[in-house]
């Protein structure tokens, strides 16, 4: 069954927003879904379809996964005492809102479960094994998100939930060797929304190595895109009080970086407090 945008996830998508010229004949229904992604911030109440949570993990489970650990959990929230709670911790309102609240979790807990169960010591739970099960989470995480945008429904990812990830922990009882690396609000879009433009294909593409050539020049046009768009507008005055820049993707990304994140400086400690090694 062909994917139908409802009026909210309607609207064109990448390549029409940008111009990219492609053979027509490569354009199917799952490339132009992919596309027309969007963060979705506002929910209506609308109860999900029985089933749509089982649909979107068995999605979730379908993608590839390192040596075939499946080293993710992933814990549904409908609660609403708990979404509110996830809303606060995350700094997010709008998680209170949606129907469900997906949290996904990289997961060494379970392996070395099967160990012991084996009778085998759980040796290997180093960087390279934290490295892993971060991936494994974040593939069966876009999975998930695909399979929901074809259902007509929106997501958003809360990387805020990261902002607390001890009280998360304590909030959903995980066990030690987990943590919540971020979660997904699921639920119908209240109102229109739209395709946000990305960086130039030129600044991101390298063929065969890595070059900088065309850096200067995309981010330029890139900026006056961004600024055009209006997505930046509330955040333009400048913070040295000098005179006003263009402000575009590079000064509001290059504001973020001049700053640690002031609830994450810690996380490091943290993640070592609920039994990750590094």
């Amino acid at each position: 069954m062909a994917f139908v945008a409802t009026d909210a996830l309607a609207g064109p998508d990448r390549f029409e927003l940008e111009g990219r010229p492609v053979p027509e004949t490569l354009l199917n229904d799952v490339v132009r879904l992919l596309c027309r992604h969007r963060s979705v911030r506002s929910y209506r109440p609308d109860p999900l379809p029985e089933g749509v949570l089982e649909v979107l993990v068995t999605a979730a489970q379908s993608a590839s996964t390192s040596r075939h650990f499946q080293a993710y959990s992933i814990v549904a929230v409908q609660d609403p005492e708990r979404k509110k709670r996830l809303a606060e911790l995350s700094n997010n309102g709008f998680v209170a809102d949606a129907p469900l609240v997906l949290v996904f979790c990289p997961d060494l807990h379970r392996l070395e479960a099967v160990s012991r169960r084996q009778g085998y010591e759980f040796a290997e739970r180093g960087m390279d094994m934290f490295l892993q099960a971060v991936v494994d989470t974040a593939l069966a995480a876009q999975n998930a998100a695909i399979a929901a945008e074809s259902l007509g429904l929106g997501i958003c990812y809360i990387g805020g939930i990261r902002d607390a990830v001890v009280e998360v922990a304590e909030l959903l009882r995980l066990p030690p060797r987990t943590f919540a690396l971020f979660a997904m609000t699921v639920g119908y879009p209240a109102g229109p929304t739209h395709v946000r433009p990305r960086l130039p294909m030129d600044v991101v593409l390298h063929r065969e190595t890595y070059s900088d050539d065309k850096l200067e020049e995309g981010l330029r046009r890139y900026d006056e895109i961004t600024a055009a768009s209006g997505i930046y507008a509330r955040r333009a005055a400048p913070e040295d009080g000098g005179e006003p820049r263009l402000y575009g993707w590079c000064e509001h990304t290059a504001r973020r970086l001049a700053r640690p994140h002031p609830k994450r400086a810690a996380l490091r400690r943290q993640l070592e407090e609920l039994g990750w090694e590094f």
